[in-house]
């Protein structure tokens, strides 16, 4: 009989010898390759027969893993890449890239740090192909808690996100100076911040998207005195919207065991996806909410030739507006208004106790009764320190492609709220010497359609030339695409544009003889419009002025109909056209108005008033000029080809009376004496203002027209 103690004995060797036996089975074999059923290829150690140890894998769609595996799974130190250049090399776990590593996409971009599950987990720092990089937290593949993004061009911001995008408390530096500190919502300021330009003033004030929600105090350089207290969009106007995020897919599902060749065959799935987003689309890191359409005009950035004009336009703007803000608005006197009522500046390079240090060449700076327009700008409900956040902030100018007629350069502040634009010595005497006219015309008429006037300056750069500049409000500053734009003065003499058939487009500014539309509007609208142009033709016919335009831009509302207005023949077969015979009901205003209600995103009513939103049918037309006699495809007094009287589109109109600075001086009175020799001269724009006065009315009532 066996006694307790040698079965015990025997217990322990029997472990003992399971022991050995199990470690002999899963002992890493020596390196072997094997190739499986679909294609791909293992080389390395096996435990059994799944992969343990170190081995590389190869798929046969280019995919790769070199590295330590773990009982068929990748785990521990390896790397993997992809067909697209893109790799990963760092730490893993049950099959996915988990820990610390480093992905570097085929663009070139890269990103080191936390891994979590195949996602940006943790702290790390990403650096985009275009030089720009981010450092700081991360959750789920995107940006969120604090960070730091600096961009290429030296521009810094430091502070919260949320799900990629700026949100919380921040600071946004500006390479130039300018600075914003407070609050964000959704890459916009949202809640209370104080902006602060380089030389010391700031605006300190609460922000929105909605203007109405707006208000804040700004503090010039050289005094915290309090000024202007009302603010208009400045947040949604004049900053960028800031919008970093960077989403590179997922790389796949890496948890598979290669013993099922089925799943080994979906091991690291194509990685294409990952990193697939490179420099050239992905979006810029500083852009606006509506940005789809391309704006006309090229931005004034270093390098450009009119770079430094540019900047002692801004440096200016900026001084004469402090320099005002630092007394209180008091009534006008006549003395304001006189043509001697002009200061000079000088701007050194190296600053002085009024002005700042700045970049550029010395210059001079004159400002034009200063008193006047900043009751003008008053009067039109633009706020001081938003009239210098969107003409003197962190943004440049766009200059448009070419000068026009005059010869005289236009620029647009970057929202398109405020056009700048060169003008003649003779032109800024004639505003100055209609100044006190024109400001109790448009005290006495809120409606009126004459070009509203913010500011008269002058540059005078040591060693060059005087540039005179006017800053204007524009006309087609609007959230809607504006589709078509004419420029109408109701004459015919070379009233057409000259551009190729092929090369107009949105931006192009269209004629009189290429106008083909009857804009039909609302009885009250109609009554309106003839009663104002009356006005305001009056008031320039008494003060001698021509040869002025009425610049007309137009939306159609159904995008069918927009393109259908394309001058390419091929859009004008009639399968394609939408007529109108009416609007049913109560008449065309209230139903289109109805509508139009609802034509902004997120269902917000637009400001509507004369000249500004509003809505209308047009109707093509086929003219014949009495002083053309071949058909024009572009149509106007001419006969349009391929379209049909009677068709009608929804429509939005934008308009305003422009060019109101020419007196009929001797050269125009020269130069109507010539044409007459040629055309006849009622066709020609250099008349007598009181002629000129009533062709333009007379013009006007034929292109707009009752509703009936």
């Amino acid at each position: 009989m066996t006694s307790p103690l040698e079965l015990e004995e025997e217990a322990k060797e029997e472990i003992k010898h399971r022991g050995r036996a199990q470690s002999r089975r899963v002992a890493p074999a020596s390196t072997v390759e094997k190739a499986l059923l679909n294609g791909d290829v293992y080389r390395g150690r096996f435990a059994g027969n799944v992969p343990h140890g170190e081995g590389k894998y190869l798929w046969t769609d280019g995919c790769m893993y070199e590295g330590e595996w773990r009982r068929g799974k990748a785990a521990g130190k390896g790397k993997f890449s992809w067909p697209s250049g893109a790799t990963f090399e760092g730490e893993f776990k049950s099959g996915r890239m988990e820990g610390i590593g480093t992905f570097t996409g085929p663009d070139g971009g890269t990103y080191r740090g936390s891994w979590v599950a195949d996602r940006k987990h943790g702290f790390g720092r990403k650096s985009y192909p275009n030089g720009d990089f981010y450092e700081g937290s991360w959750r789920r593949n995107v940006q969120q808690g604090q960070g730091r993004y600096v961009w290429r061009n030296g521009n810094e911001y430091v502070g919260e996100w949320k799900n990629g995008v700026i949100s919380g408390r921040g600071v946004l530096i500006w390479a130039n100076g300018n600075r914003y500190d407070g609050h964000w919502e959704n890459g916009v300021p949202k809640g209370s911040g104080v902006f602060t330009w380089p030389d010391g003033s700031c605006y300190v004030g609460m922000w929105g998207k909605d203007p109405r929600s707006l208000n804040g105090t700004f503090y010039p350089a050289a005094t915290p005195a309090v000024v202007e207290r009302r603010s208009s969009g400045a947040a949604d106007k004049g900053f960028p919207r800031i919008c970093i995020w960077d989403s590179d897919g997922e790389a796949g599902d890496i948890t598979c065991d290669i013993i099922d060749a089925l799943e080994a065959s979906m091991l690291y799935r194509d990685g294409s996806t990952f990193g697939r987003r490179s420099a050239g689309d992905r979006r810029s890191p500083c852009c606006f909410a509506n940005g789809e359409v391309k704006k006309p005009g090229q931005t004034i950035s270093k390098g450009h030739k009119n770079y430094s004009l540019m900047l002692n336009l801004q440096l200016g703007i900026r001084y004469s507006v402090g320099k005002l803000a630092l007394t209180e608005l008091r009534e006008l006197r006549p003395v304001d208004f006189d043509p001697s009522e002009k200061f000079w500046t000088r701007f050194p390079t190296e600053g002085t106790k009024i002005t700042p240090p700045h970049h550029t060449a010395e210059f001079r700076w004159k400002d034009y009764c200063p008193m006047v327009f900043r009751h003008l700008r008053k009067l039109f409900s633009v706020d001081a320190a938003d009239y210098m956040l969107t003409i003197c902030g962190s943004d440049a100018l766009r200059e448009l492609s070419s000068p026009g007629k005059s010869g005289s350069f236009f620029y647009l502040s970057q929202d398109d709220r405020f056009m700048i634009k060169t003008v003649k010595k003779s032109e800024v005497k004639v505003l100055i010497r209609m100044l006190p006219s024109y400001y109790k015309h448009v005290c006495c008429y809120e409606n009126s359609l004459v070009t509203k006037f913010y500011g008269v300056h002058c540059v005078k750069p040591i060693g060059g030339p005087k540039v005179r500049f006017i800053v204007m409000g524009n006309f087609f500053c609007s959230e809607y695409r504006i589709h078509r734009r004419f420029d109408l003065k109701g004459s015919s003499y070379g009233r057409t544009t000259d551009k190729p058939e092929e090369e107009i487009d949105e931006t192009t500014i269209l004629k009189d003889l290429d106008l083909n539309f009857v804009f039909r509007l609302h009885k009250s609208w109609f009554r309106e419009l003839l009663g104002q142009i009356d006005r305001d033709c009056e008031f320039l016919e008494a003060e001698r002025i021509m040869d002025y335009s009425l610049l007309v831009g137009v939306h159609f509302r159904d995008d069918v109909s927009a393109s259908k207005i394309g001058f390419s023949n091929s859009m004008c077969s009639p399968k394609y056209l939408r007529k109108i015979n009416s609007c049913k009901g109560g008449g065309m205003a209230e139903i289109c108005l109805s509508d139009f209600e609802h034509g902004l995103p997120g269902g917000r009513k637009p400001v509507m008033r004369l000249g500004v939103n509003m809505p209308a049918m047009a109707e093509q037309v086929s003219r014949r000029s009495d002083t053309e006699s071949t058909p024009s495809s572009r149509g106007g007094f001419r006969t349009p080809s391929c379209t049909r009287k009677g068709e009608e589109y929804e429509v939005i109109l934008y308009f305003g009376i422009i060019d109101i600075l020419q007196d009929y001086d001797i050269c125009k009175k020269l130069e109507h004496a010539y044409k007459s020799l040629q055309v006849d001269p009622t066709s020609i724009s250099a008349v007598d203002p009181k002629l000129y006065s009533k062709r333009f009315r007379d013009f006007i009532a034929k292109i707009f027209v009752e509703e009936e």
